[in-house]
């Protein structure tokens, strides 16, 4: 691939991509053509970032002309702690064996979904690590009996975790989510996507590559799942990496349209290996850059989430103009990334206040983006 930024091209070239990025689909060519020729990820593009965001917040206003903004309230239950995968970024895992190593009792995940129905809770976002010992049956028993309880939409297993079970079961991914999905399973999220470029991955991960992260994708949404997709960036990797992974997610948006969202984050360092190596955290105009240009980029995604947990509520806000329409959850309960350092926290309250305090019209949903209630005035 190349990654020569864009000092190598005439003026006039540069001048008819920027002009042109807000109006047609650049190829992946055409945006490296418009990379800064420093290896600085924190420079600007040839696109200046007033041009992005207002290409971004145009997108945005196509896409959702009543100026609603979503966000959910919903918990992330991390069922164990325990993962054969050595990721260097992650602050939370334990090798099997290891001590602070955790199974959730399937009571004490009840007691968790109770608590967040209570609290209005529209989804359980459900991820946790590999275990070599945990068997499909513990997942569709868990998830068939949720539903019959409690009713709550289940937004579960990243494609990592179905790698794992492919190798506990012997059995391939769409079998697995098959059976996943017939005993409850709604949708799954993008967990594991970080940057789809294995230069990067296998530095970074010992589990799931580029390939088998985006076929499990298409596995889960060949099924009838919809899914999300991610990108986890300011680890090391180079602009040009960061492009290749917008351009993989929206080659196989494509072929399946079974991406209901985007959603884009910053690494966190804090009690990390990686952490060491990459101490700063990312700028706000940084991420406000590549969440438009990920809006502008990914035309063919409806929905592009802020993750105002990594970058506060005030950057979430500004977020909603740079591209955004959405401005995630609010967190009942993480137990990945704030190890790790993000420690900004919200209440439903505070997101529907900070949507109507950017302009916007607050709507509560659910994790496949289906709206649960009439949108309350902003005025």
């Amino acid at each position: 691939m190349k990654t020569a930024g864009h000092q190598e091209h005439d003026e006039a070239a540069v001048a008819r991509l920027r002009d042109e990025a807000g109006q047609r689909r650049l190829s992946l060519q055409e945006w490296l053509e418009l990379l800064p020729a420093s290896d600085d990820v924190t420079q600007p593009l040839a696109v200046s970032d007033e041009e992005l965001f207002a290409f971004a917040d145009s997108r945005r206003r196509e896409l959702h002309p009543d100026d609603v903004v979503t966000y959910i309230i919903d918990r992330n239950i991390s069922y164990t702690n325990i993962c054969t995968s050595i990721c260097n970024f992650c602050a939370f895992y334990r090798s099997p064996g290891e001590d602070g190593g955790y199974v959730l009792s399937y009571e004490e995940i009840f007691s968790k979904v109770e608590e967040t129905v209570e609290l209005g809770g529209s989804g359980i976002l459900f991820q946790g690590g590999l275990h070599p010992e945990l068997g499909l049956d513990w997942y569709t028993k868990l998830f068939s009996e949720l539903k019959s309880r409690y009713g709550i939409h289940l937004h579960c297993l990243s494609p990592t975790e179905i790698l794992g079970l492919e190798e506990v079961t012997g059995l391939d991914a769409r079998e697995i989510l098959t059976i996943l999905k017939e005993s409850g399973m709604d949708s799954m999220p993008g967990g594991g996507g970080e940057i789809l470029v294995d230069e990067v991955r296998s530095k970074r991960r010992s589990k799931v590559n580029s390939r088998e992260w985006l076929d499990i994708m298409e596995a889960a949404q060949e099924v009838g799942l919809p899914t999300t997709a991610t990108m986890m960036f300011g680890h090391g990797e180079t602009l040009a990496h960061r492009l290749q992974h917008l351009e993989e997610i929206r080659l196989l948006q494509d072929r399946t349209r079974g991406f209901v969202s985007f959603i884009l984050w910053n690494f966190q360092p804090d009690n990390t290996p990686l952490g060491k190596k990459y101490p700063d955290r990312m700028k706000a105009e940084e991420y406000l850059r590549w969440l438009a240009l990920s809006r502008i980029y990914l035309d063919n995604i409806d929905n592009l989430q802020v993750s105002w947990l990594t970058q506060g509520i005030e950057v979430g806000k500004t977020a909603l103009r740079c591209g955004a329409n959405d401005l995630g959850s609010v967190m009942i309960e993480e137990n990945v990334i704030k190890p790790a350092g993000a420690n900004n926290e919200a209440t439903g309250d505070v997101l529907r206040e900070a949507i109507i305090e950017a302009g916007f019209t607050p709507q509560l949903r659910n994790a496949a983006y289906r709206r649960l209630e009439e949108a309350a005035s902003s005025s």
